[in-house]
């Protein structure tokens, strides 16, 4: 299995390397261009018109890697599923705010109803169709487990969910989303290395076209992800956690994306109280740059820091495999 981890890496990485260049053109030419807050930092501004829904290089690459493992890996195809799924919520998004020229696209309902649909889907399929069972690891304590039993839907609704848009929100610098993931989803295929899990197609596949797509998304880029990668992206996160037994490892390895969504909760809930504000914008990446951070050194640094709580999280799996 060693070496096999290695073909949907590749795959998936020359798919998406061949994409970048044939898709981005085709995003300019239809003025699939990002919209850019002018309440933000001001050097985003030269960011406006950059082609956005880059996203559905990186699902492409997923995507297409995946169907040469369906027949020998059918273990991927619930975890195919919710990408997609969550990537057609973003990619409806994205139509809207930049085809339909209306700045908020889907409604909030809309978007948190579509979410939890395909979030139960998945949690039903798992508990009914699928032999993963309902315990999930409790890191740090030597392999002890925790059966949640009844209470297993509602928490994997609640943990896609929650992934989903923490992710989404950590998409707002280039290659910080990507940069943060890709380093999420090498974890996870070390992860299926150690454990000899039949999963490592997708996450391999994720691996290899986020990091094609990287070429493109580094500072400057030349194309972002919009909704489209972000949601699925996020989906893809959640539910490979969730398959591996260690959603709660998602609080470790996942830091940036947690972090993120804190501080956009503490500033709305702070500013609602007092009228006064936390951060100096949030999402909490905005901040630093507004404190006199460069672009790439906030995207660095929230990518040193995934690194580093990635090995924490292998000592967090000690005694479960």
């Amino acid at each position: 299995m060693k070496t096999e981890l290695i073909f949907p890496m590749l795959i998936a990485f020359i798919i998406s390397v061949i994409l970048c260049p044939v898709i981005i053109p085709f995003l300019v030419r239809l003025k699939f261009g990002q919209f850019v807050r002018h309440d933000g930092p001001k050097s985003h501004l030269k960011k406006a018109g950059t082609p956005t829904m880059g996203g559905v290089i990186i699902i492409a690459g997923i995507l297409i890697t995946a169907l040469f493992y369906f027949d020998t890996n059918p273990e991927i195809i619930p975890i195919l599923f919710v990408t997609l799924a969550y990537g057609a919520i973003g990619f409806l998004d994205d139509f809207i705010k930049i085809v339909m020229k209306r700045s908020l696209g889907l409604k909030a309902y809309q978007k948190i109803i579509a979410q939890f649909i395909i979030a139960g889907i998945y949690s039903y399929y798992l508990l009914h169709f699928t032999d993963i069972g309902t315990e999930i690891l409790i890191p740090f304590t030597d392999g002890k487990v925790l059966d949640l039993g009844a209470f297993y839907i509602p928490f994997v609704v609640f943990v896609i969910v929650g992934t989903v848009n923490s992710v989404n929100l950590t998409d707002g610098l280039d290659g910080l989303a990507s940069g943060v993931t890709v380093l999420v989803a090498t974890y996870f295929t070390i992860v299926c290395l150690a454990i000899n899990s039949q999963i490592y197609p997708i996450t391999g596949a994720a691996v290899g076209s986020l990091l094609g797509f990287l070429l493109f998304n580094t500072y400057p880029a030349r194309v972002f992800m919009g909704d489209t990668g972000s949601l699925g992206l996020g989906g893809f996160v959640a539910a490979t956690a969730i398959t591996l037994k260690i959603p709660i490892l998602l609080l470790v390895v996942g830091l940036i994306y947690v972090v993120e969504a804190v501080s956009v909760i503490l500033q709305v809930g702070y500013y609602k109280l007092t009228k006064k504000r936390i951060f100096k914008m949030a999402p909490i990446h905005h901040h630093f740059e507004l404190i006199g951070w460069n672009e790439t050194k906030v995207v660095a640094v929230f990518a040193i820091i995934t690194a580093i709580m990635c090995l924490v999280g292998f000592l967090g799996l000690n005694g479960f495999y």
